[in-house]
């Protein structure tokens, strides 16, 4: 989950299909990682605060909120995908790992 923020933050603008797109990935691949268990319950909560903080920012574009208020929103979300990471340790490694290469 961190590595995808730093990668829609490294982007010089960032579109709501981008982000929902990004949703759209981590609703299955955390649900996958908790179905067989990889993660726990916890975790999977845990990780859906982030999903849900994707999902408004995405809204927040197609509102027309202007880009550096989005870039400040996705700060803000991988400075709580860090907190995430380390009451969870390895689950950006999860869910990361689900990725086509």
């Amino acid at each position: 989950m961190r590595t995808c923020i730093d990668q829609l933050l490294a982007l010089p603008h960032i579109d709501a299909p981008r982000l929902k797109g990004e949703v759209h990935y981590l609703a299955g691949r955390l649900e996958e990682l908790r179905s067989r268990r990889t993660i726990t319950n916890d975790a999977y909560l845990d990780a859906g605060a982030i999903q849900g903080a994707i999902e408004l920012v995405a809204n927040m574009i197609d509102m027309g909120v202007p880009q550096s208020e989005i870039q400040d929103h996705l700060r803000s979300t991988l400075q709580r995908a860090n907190r995430i990471e380390l009451k969870h340790p390895g689950l950006n490694w999860a869910v990361e790992s689900g990725r086509a290469s």
